[in-house]
């Protein structure tokens, strides 16, 4: 679990982040969703340490970051797998290389338990046989079940995601969500993503943190997120006809609930 207690963050004399406050949970995709602009790519870089904040409490699993030495964050960057919006894979190195490169970096192990290793997770993403083949020579939805086995081969304990469907069309997008929801419930991993895309938010959003303007707005799941009567919510993720009607057609065929 991560929790983030009063967090504020400003560069110069703009405040980014106004006194945020949110937990994400251990085992569930957690989604930080928000308009560009909002403060939530601020957000997550605060969390990850990459930015340090004027005031507030950034903890892992109780462990404060922001109160750690230079060395206790090398150490806890250990724990975290990092998937970006562009996969950032090595385009000299093959699949099986771009996977190993975090185990040859960051562990101990022989090469054979490196090999080992990688090959579980090409294996778990779905990308068996392509091991030999280059960035360049597989697709995009591929390229980045690559970056998500590379995102796991250190049996990370938190996951951050940075648009992990950018680029990808509909279909594509839906297996990416559908991979990342079962390795966070698989393996119990606190995952984060940082998304614009409401099919994920709809369709995988078990904990939802809308940031609008530096603070956060609203805080909830895929089911409450359609009954919601936050404006500024409503406008985000509801913005297209499309969605608009499959808002009406949920909460119009939902069973009132006992406090209705």
């Amino acid at each position: 679990m991560i929790e983030v207690k009063n967090v504020t963050k400003s560069f110069d004399d703009k405040t980014v982040l106004h006194d945020v406050s949110c937990t994400f949970e251990t085992g569930k995709t957690n989604l930080i969703i928000g308009q560009s602009g909002s403060g939530k790519t601020v957000l997550i870089k605060s969390i990850v340490g990459l930015l340090h904040p004027e005031k507030g409490e950034i903890l892992y699993d109780g462990r404060d970051v922001m109160q750690m030495t230079h060395d206790q964050v090398k150490e806890l960057r250990k724990e975290i797998g990092m998937l970006f919006q562009g996969s950032a894979l090595f385009d000299s190195e093959t699949v099986l290389g771009n996977v190993m490169f975090p185990l040859m970096m960051f562990t101990d192990m022989s090469h054979e338990q490196q090999l080992e290793r990688a090959h579980f997770c090409i294996d778990r993403v779905n990308l068996k046989g392509a091991d030999a083949k280059y960035p360049s020579e597989i697709s995009g939805g591929m390229q980045k079940r690559v970056a998500i086995a590379r995102a796991i081969a250190l049996n990370p304990r938190y996951l951050f995601c940075d648009e992990p469907n950018s680029g990808l069309d509909p279909k594509t997008s839906i297996l990416i969500d559908e991979l990342l929801s079962d390795i966070t419930h698989e393996y119990n991993i606190t995952t984060i993503i940082n998304t614009h895309d409401m099919n994920s938010v709809l369709g995988i959003g078990e904990n939802i943190v809308f940031i609008n303007k530096g603070h956060r707005e609203w805080v909830g799941n895929m089911k409450e997120i359609y009954r919601t009567e936050n404006e500024a919510l409503n406008d985000f993720v509801f913005a297209t006809d499309l969605f608009q009607r499959v808002r009406q057609y949920v909460v119009s065929h939902e069973h009132p609930s006992p406090r209705d």
